[in-house]
């Protein structure tokens, strides 16, 4: 079975630059992530200024993917991070993988994924790895794409609210 996209939704690629110019779009999908339980590193409340400030960090940091709907406004993002040392140049991390509530059900989530797998294979990373709060909805479709889990840690992180959950390592 397969989702279509709405016309008019794109995913892009977005230089550092587009990541600061659409830095206040970013942090209001953020926000919206927290707001709604996602356990992908803020504790709520979270305010927008601190999400953006994230932002403006990872802007050169990772590469960052971001969907639009057809008005143009951020619907969905994900991140890729690099592993920095010299035994690891092999190997990526997806992280940040968020779609707004608004957009969810349209495939976004699944589109997004592929970019970064797509992009992490062709710039020669062969493994990519996740974390993720174990039995939600990101592991879902991070399975359903064919990903397997590497274990879980009890209490790794907490969710929004606080609570200590279990992670899984993907």
């Amino acid at each position: 079975m397969e989702k279509r996209l709405a016309p008019g939704d794109r995913v892009e690629l977005l230089a550092p630059d587009a990541v600061r110019r659409h830095a206040e779009g970013l942090a209001a999908l953020l926000v919206d992530a927290v707001d709604d339980g996602a356990s992908v590193g803020f504790l709520a409340p979270l305010e927008a200024a601190e999400a953006a400030a994230w932002w403006a960090g990872a802007a050169g940091n990772r590469d960052v993917w971001a969907a639009f709907g057809p008005d143009g406004a951020v619907t969905g993002a994900v991140t890729l991070l690099r592993t920095g040392t010299a035994n690891g140049r092999h190997r990526g991390e997806i992280a940040r993988l968020l779609v707004h509530r608004s957009a969810r059900g349209r495939g976004l989530g699944r589109r997004l994924l592929a970019a970064a797998e797509a992009h992490a294979a062709a710039t020669g990373l062969t493994l990519l790895v996740l974390d993720t709060q174990t039995g939600s909805p990101a592991e879902r479709l991070y399975r359903g794409a064919g990903w397997t889990a590497a274990g879980t840690v009890p209490e790794y992180a907490a969710d929004p609210a606080g609570v200590l959950r279990l992670l899984g390592r993907i």
